[in-house]
């Protein structure tokens, strides 16, 4: 029932997960027994787990690049799939013969449906409900021999929620992803070619209740719009090299409480919204020595800064009392940055096996951490501010590669060390409290 997925000692947050270039915050439905992606609308699949190249970054542990279907170019095609607990159709065809085609999928569970016809009314569980669905969009359209761009959409949402009649108490959390992504792929030459990309990004979480007509609404959410452009180079057949840069607007609302009672609306303060830019550039260089040897060099550097509108409350003590340090909008709070030098090499042996090894130095700027006093999956994302620190890891990796029956299975072993740093989590027994006063990392 755990959402996300553990790489090599980290966290759910230290995973990079793209879906066409956009970031995904969430990437499990039903608390961890399905996936956001729907395997029909899905063309490829890449898990990065030592040696991160150079063109990924912000995160410390792994990359899972994920790539939705085109769609048909020649005829129109429709497919689908009941089964006991979801059902899922795909609709596929061309916009224009050989120049365009789109994709579009959709998926939803029943459980909510099938729970009510086997629990009776008088089961505690009898207002329980839970229930997903998601939707997977991608068009494309060649604008010449050398100009092509790319629409791609999605969006899922789980809604569980709980009512005992007896007690009068009621629950619903929903939570979900919306994303667009929108790319332009030009073609330079033979030898090079660009990728611009602009993608947004809407995560938002929430948990309400109400007994005895009070009302509490804790809500969480993140919001990023992201511009990126990169180059790929072929020099010669043996040599690839790619250099880029990527930028980020994201604006976190950690924790938004609210309550009323009746017709009472308690006073619960703003929501205070952290908005931060994330910049980075890289580039690095893909070379065979020869057929056996194979180096990826690349070097990465990223900033972060964590600007204004915002209030920082200071805690004073016995002797000192609490103060306010207001910044108005673009006021630079805190700024943060460093290098990120990445290698990693193949060595290949005879019978399909190799030896590889790889060394990343990794900064990430966004965290995520739970609520240990509260028994409900409230996991928060949080920025790097000028006191919650980057994460600063390193990894070094290397290992025995084989592949049986033409490469269809592959094996390795492999050793690795890693070292994280400025890892957060809050104070033991922490609750959420209301918007005054406060600041979520104090």
């Amino acid at each position: 029932g755990g959402q996300g997925f553990y790489v090599r000692g980290g966290g759910p947050d230290q995973n990079l997960v793209l879906l066409d270039e956009a970031v995904v915050y969430n990437a499990a439905h039903l608390f961890g027994f399905f996936s956001v992606f729907n395997s029909d609308a899905v063309k490829s699949v890449n898990l990065i787990k030592g040696g991160m190249p150079a063109n990924f970054g912000g995160r410390m542990s792994s990359v899972l690049e994920v790539n939705m279907n085109e769609g048909n170019y020649k005829r129109l095609s429709v497919k689908g799939g009941l089964g006991v607990i979801s059902s899922r159709i795909t609709v596929e065809g061309p916009l224009k013969k050989d120049k365009g085609s789109f994709m579009v999928s959709g998926r939803r569970t029943y459980i909510d449906v099938l729970m009510k016809a086997f629990i009776n009314d008088t089961s505690p569980f009898a207002g329980s409900s839970y229930f997903f669905y998601d939707l997977n969009l991608k068009m494309n359209y060649k604008l010449g021999k050398k100009d092509r761009i790319y629409l791609s959409g999605y969006y899922g949402k789980d809604e569980f929620s709980f009512a005992d009649p007896e007690g009068d108490f009621n629950a619903d959390m929903p939570w979900g992803n919306g994303i667009a992504a929108l790319r332009w792929n030009h073609l330079f030459s033979n030898k090079l070619f660009m990728n611009v990309t602009g993608t947004f990004t809407d995560y938002q979480f929430s948990f309400g209740s109400e007994q005895d007509e009070f009302r509490f609404k804790l809500k969480s959410g993140i919001q990023d719009l992201s511009g990126k452009v990169d180059f790929t180079y072929f020099p010669d057949p043996r040599n690839k090299i790619k250099f880029g840069a990527h930028y980020t607007f994201h604006t976190f609302t950690p924790t938004s409480v609210s309550a009323s009672q009746e017709d009472v609306v308690f006073d619960t303060g703003l929501a205070q919204q952290l908005k931060s830019h994330e910049t980075a550039a890289y580039i690095l260089d893909e070379f065979d020595l020869s057929e056996k040897w194979r180096f990826n060099v690349g070097l990465r550097y990223s900033t972060f800064s964590h600007v204004g509108p915002f209030t920082r409350y200071v805690k004073g003590n016995i002797s000192t009392p609490d103060t306010t340090i207001q910044y108005e909008k673009g006021d630079l709070i805190q700024f943060y940055h460093g290098l990120e030098p990445r290698i990693s090499m193949r060595y290949m042996l005879p019978d399909n096996s190799s030896i590889k090894a790889g060394y990343s130095y990794n900064y990430q700027y966004v965290h995520l951490t739970s609520l240990s006093a509260v028994s409900l999956p409230t996991d928060i994302w949080f920025p790097t501010t000028n006191i919650a620190k980057p994460q600063i890891g390193w990894q070094g990796s290397v290992g025995y590669f084989r592949n049986f029956k033409e490469n269809k299975y592959e094996t390795s072993v492999e050793v690795y060390y890693k070292d994280m740093r400025n890892l957060i989590e809050y104070k033991e027994g922490a609750l959420p409290s209301d918007n005054e006063n406060d600041n979520t990392d104090n």
